[in-house]
C-alpha cells in the first residue's frame, strides 16, 4: 500500500518515488498547503495543472470548523475537497505552540482556547489521531510538540521527551492500515538535542520521518546545520520531510541534504501580498517599476498568469485590490516551487545535482552566494549516514 523507491541518487540528493493509496507521486516534492480543506484561492483544477502531486490539510483547524466528522462523512478529504490525490494532516501540534498564553500543556496533552468561538478544547495524541483518521489523509503526523524559538535548551529536552512518549500513544492508536503514520524529531538548533530525539525516535520504525521544529524564527545559518545532522542521520529507504519550509533556496538547500517532502504557507502567502517568485528572486507587483513592463511574470513559466497577462496588467490588479490578483500570483508562486523541484529531480536523474544548483544559486543570489548555502553544497557531496 505504501512504498518508497529511491530512483536515482547524486550525493545525498535522491529521486524517488512513493506510493500512498490515492496515487503515486514523485519526489523531491513540494506541498501547497490546504490549511482549511482548501488552497486559498486555487481550485483542484489548477492544483492538478500545475503539478501539485499531496496536499497538506491541517487536523486543528479541521477539527474546530466544520469537524472531522463531516469531512469523514464525504469520504474524507479526497471527497470533501474534491481533490482526488494524496493528502498529508499534520497534527495539530505547530498550532497549538502558535497558541501561546491561550493553551496550557501536559503530559496528557493540550488544552486550549478556540479560535473560532472561545470554548475549551483538548487534543491529546489519541485525539489527534483520531480526529486525522476521520479525515482520511493518506499520510499522518505523530502529535508532537513543537518548542518556539527562542527556547530553553531544557524546555526543548523535556519537549522532545515528551513528544516521544506521545509517538508511543500515537502509534497505540492507530487503527487504519492505509495511513502512514509519520513520527517527528525535534531537537530546535541544537545538535545534541537533536541527535537525542534522533536516539528516542528512530526505533519506533514509521513509515516515514519528518524534521520538525525548525523554520519557525531561527537564520538559515542555524537551522541547515540541524537539518544536515537530522537528515544525514535519518533511515535512507523512507520519506523525509522537513515542515513548514518552502523559501526556493530552502528547497534547493533541503534537496541538496537528501530531503523529500517540503511545505510551507509561503508560495501563496507571499502572493497575496503582491509578490512574485522568479529565478532572479522576488518580484514586487506594489512596486513603480513594473507598471509599464509588458513582459510576462517569468518568461520561463507556463503557468496561466505568465502565459496571459503582462507584469503591468498583474501590477494594476494588485493596486487596485482586484481578486484576481492574489489568485494569479497565488497560482504562480506554486507553479514556480512546483517547476523548481521539477528541474532539481531532473538535474538529480542526470547527476548534475550540483552544478545545477550552484548555478541556480548565482542566478538566484545575485552571483552572491551566502556562506551557509556554499556549506550545504559542500555537504551534500558528502556520504550520510542514511544515504
Amino acid at each position: 500500500m505504501f512504498e518508497f523507491s529511491i530512483r536515482h541518487r547524486d550525493g545525498r540528493a535522491r529521486v524517488a518515488t512513493f506510493t500512498t493509496p490515492h496515487g503515486t507521486v514523485e519526489t523531491p516534492m513540494f506541498m501547497p498547503v490546504g490549511t482549511q480543506g482548501t488552497v486559498k484561492g486555487i481550485s483542484p483544477q489548477e492544483l492538478t495543472d500545475i503539478g501539485s502531486q499531496m496536499i497538506l490539510s491541517n487536523t486543528y483547524h479541521l477539527m474546530l470548523r466544520p469537524g472531522e466528522r463531516l469531512v469523514e462523512a464525504h469520504g474524507g478529504l479526497p471527497g470533501f475537497t474534491a481533490y482526488p490525490g494524496p493528502f498529508l494532516t499534520d497534527s495539530g501540534g505547530f498550532q497549538v505552540m502558535s497558541l501561546g498564553h491561550m493553551r496550557k500543556i501536559t503530559e496528557e496533552g493540550v488544552t486550549f482556547k478556540s479560535h473560532v468561538d472561545g470554548s475549551a478544547v483538548s487534543l491529546t495524541p489519541e485525539r489527534s489521531i483520531a480526529v486525522q483518521e476521520a479525515l482520511g489523509a493518506d499520510v499522518i503526523m505523530a502529535f508532537d510538540e513543537c518548542p518556539p524559538y527562542p527556547a530553553d535548551r531544557e524546555y526543548i529536552r523535556r519537549s522532545l521527551e515528551r513528544t516521544v512518549r506521545w509517538l508511543e500513544r500515537c502509534q497505540i492508536a492507530k487503527s487504519r492500515e492505509d495511513q502512514a503514520l509519520f513520527a517527528i524529531v525535534q531537537g530546535g538548533v541544537h545538535e545534541d538535542l537533536r541527535a537525542l530525539s534522533l536516539e528516542l525516535t528512530l526505533p519506533f520504525d514509521t513509515p516515514g520521518f519528518a524534521i520538525g521544529g525548525l523554520a519557525v524564527g531561527e537564520s538559515k545559518e542555524e537551522m541547515f546545520p540541524a537539518v544536515a545532522l537530522t537528515a544525514a542521520r535519518l533511515p535512507g529507504h523512507k520519506p523525509r520531510y522537513l515542515m513548514g519550509v518552502g523559501h526556493p533556496e530552502d528547497l534547493v538547500a533541503g534537496i541538496a541534504l537528501g530531503i523529500d517532502m517540503f511545505d510551507c504557507v509561503y508560495p501563496t502567502r507571499t502572493g497575496r501580498f503582491g509578490y512574485a517568485l522568479t529565478d532572479d528572486g522576488r518580484l514586487n507587483l506594489n512596486s513603480s517599476a513594473v507598471r509599464t513592463q509588458l513582459e510576462p511574470l517569468d518568461a520561463e513559466c507556463d503557468c496561466y498568469a505568465c502565459r496571459h497577462y503582462t507584469r503591468a496588467y498583474l501590477a494594476h490588479l494588485v493596486r487596485a485590490e482586484e481578486l484576481l490578483a492574489p489568485r494569479m500570483l497565488s497560482l504562480h508562486n506554486l507553479r514556480y516551487l512546483h517547476r523548481l523541484v521539477e528541474r532539481a529531480r531532473a538535474a538529480i536523474s542526470q547527476g548534475t545535482f550540483r552544478e545545477w544548483s550552484r548555478t541556480w544559486g548565482e542566478r538566484y543570489f545575485r552571483q552572491n552566494i551566502p556562506a551557509w548555502f556554499e556549506q550545504v553544497l559542500t555537504l551534500s557531496s558528502l556520504r550520510s549516514e542514511g544515504t
